[in-house]
């Protein structure tokens, strides 16, 4: 009887578990049994392994094999534990030596010809495993520059099951070189993209980017109101909604905000990079995000596709492609209402869960939304002389769509005027660049760290109302005009919080120490809409 073990990881959402891969032989039958909660994927394991083995010049042990996945409570899919199924059954054949591989974790999928071809995940699979304790992984050489993205981990990537087998015995490594044909695309890298995950909703930059032109707010005409409000969003985090006539610039505006936004920390980019890597949509040659992502479903989208979902296990959907970014939604009342009002939960608590009859999967969903609307059906409700002939009921109803509750957390909402002839013609000069809009941004965003630096926020978005109202006080007398509209029924519970918060974006945008009557009326005034007399920042338009 041989016995030996090696170690993989099951993928739980963008979680990983620690597998123990054991493989059993016994005298009898020649029979291949795999146990543990496998998918079919993982089933059919059974003969890329077999195949592999054999192809790579071992010989395929002619008795009773077992291979069980401990522990065995947990859905294990995908292709990613050929590797280690395969060493498993090599260890206990006596073809390598069971202890070189009883705490290596290995991850990757195998070709008949034994090669290995790279998976999806493997940057949330070495967290996991690094986490765990292991020390040592082997990967797909393809992979191998995002494994390594992993501190403190001793990555060893490999290009077939021959090499891996070499370096256990102690062997002569074989070259395993292949001569790509020339202009044609890289047949091993097809493992890593899902086909119709959304490639470029969630990593590449807004549209323009990739065909040489760079968006820049300086494109934007007018829209001085905006613009700021766009600036103390990405400031401190808040939630915009853009409401205007079409052609106003709503999406130009949205799509030039990822700009404006500090690159990712370190810890930041792993989050965002391991999202990616389980959802497919990570490019090639570019293991490590380190740009804000910007994700703009269309309105069509459905609420699984939005919060996550899709058969067995969930994928991550559209708010968590935005982590750490920007979740922009164009024509916000042509969404349907269930798939808006899944919002609201993540908006809060900066993750989602979702539960399915094959587990329960907590997504990362901490993204900063952007809503944009026009006011009717038509667009043309508030341009005078415009001609809008849609009823008041068609109006209200059109408005409706989006729901008090989800707009309560919208921290920022501006309405965007129609561009005038003097703006569009370039007649009141350009606006700032996006370039000095980031650098305000960027400080306001290092006050605002320097205050939040014993705690566990980073922005003022994500700071209790709480600890707002008692910990950091505003200027004596400041609240005194939102205190009044929380009398009124102006302003909510919640919404007195958020505009304690966009007050705090303010004055650290104006490099106050703490907000005053000016900086909550600012916010007031970004909040609810109506004029309190506040006069817009030197800075913040053309």
């Amino acid at each position: 009887m041989g016995f030996a073990r090696a170690c993989a990881v099951a993928l739980v959402g963008v979680e990983g578990v620690v597998v123990e891969v054991q493989a059993d032989l016994e005298p009898g039958v020649a029979a291949f049994t795999l146990v543990g909660l496998p998918d079919k994927s993982l089933v059919e394991s059974r003969d890329r392994v077999r195949a592999a083995v054999v192809n790579s010049g071992a010989e395929w042990p002619q008795k009773k094999l077992t291979v069980g996945l401990s522990p065995a409570s947990v859905p294990k899919s995908g292709s990613g534990f050929d590797l280690a199924v395969a060493c498993a059954v090599l260890g206990a054949a006596e073809k390598i030596d069971p202890k070189e591989i009883a705490d290596l974790v290995m991850i990757g999928e195998l070709g008949l010809d034994g090669r290995v071809r790279p998976v999806r995940g493997i940057l949330p699979a070495v967290l996991a495993a690094a986490d765990a304790g292991y020390r040592h992984v082997v990967v797909p050489e393809k992979t191998a520059a995002e494994a390594s993205l992993v501190p403190g981990v001793s990555v060893l990537g490999v290009r077939s099951l021959r090499q891996l087998i070499a370096v256990l015995t102690g062997s002569t490594v074989p070259d395993e070189t292949v001569a790509a044909e020339e202009g044609r695309p890289d047949a091993m890298l097809a493992g890593l993209i899902v086909p119709g995950a959304g490639i470029g909703t969630g990593l590449a930059g807004p549209p323009g980017e990739g065909d040489g032109h760079r968006p820049d707010l300086a494109d934007v005409a007018g829209q001085r109101a905006a613009r700021h409000a766009l600036e103390v969003a990405a400031a401190g985090g808040h939630h915009l909604f853009l409401s205007g006539p079409p052609g106003a610039g709503k999406t130009m505006l949205a799509e030039r905000m990822p700009a404006i936004l500090p690159p990712l920390t370190k810890q930041e980019s792993l989050e965002v990079t391991a999202v990616h890597s389980v959802a497919g949509i990570l490019p090639p040659g570019e293991p490590l995000v380190s740009t804000p992502p910007y994700c703009a479903p269309h309105h069509s989208a459905t609420m699984q596709s939005l919060v996550g979902g899709g058969n067995g296990l969930p994928r991550p959907g559209a708010v968590s492609l935005a982590h750490r970014g920007i979740l922009f939604l164009d024509e916000a009342p042509e969404f349907s209402g269930r798939a808006l009002d899944a919002l609201r939960q993540p908006l809060e608590s900066g993750h989602v869960v979702v539960a399915r009859s094959a587990g329960v999967v907590r997504l990362p969903a901490r993204f900063l939304m952007v809503l944009a609307a026009n006011p009717c059906p038509c667009g043309r409700h508030t341009l005078h002389g415009s001609g809008c002939e849609c009823p008041a009921s068609v109006i209200r109803r059109y408005q409706a769509r989006l729901s008090g509750p989800l707009l309560d957390r919208v921290d920022l909402r501006v309405a965007v005027e129609p561009v005038n002839r003097s703006d569009l013609m370039g007649r009141g000069g350009r606006g700032e660049s996006t370039a000095e809009v980031a650098a305000r941004v960027r400080e306001a965003r290092e006050r605002a760290a320097a205050r939040l630096a014993d705690t566990a926020w980073t922005t003022n978005s994500e700071v209790p109302g709480h600890e707002l109202r008692t910990r950091w006080q505003t200027a004596p007398g400041a609240l005194m005009a939102a205190e009044r509209d929380l009398e009124r029924g102006l302003l909510t519970a919640r919404g007195l919080d958020r505009v304690l918060r966009v007050a705090w974006t303010v004055a650290d945008l104006a490099g106050k120490a703490r907000p005053d009557a000016y900086d909550v009326a600012a916010a007031l005034e970004l909040r609810t809409g109506i004029a309190r007399g506040v006069p817009m920042p030197a800075g913040g338009g053309v």
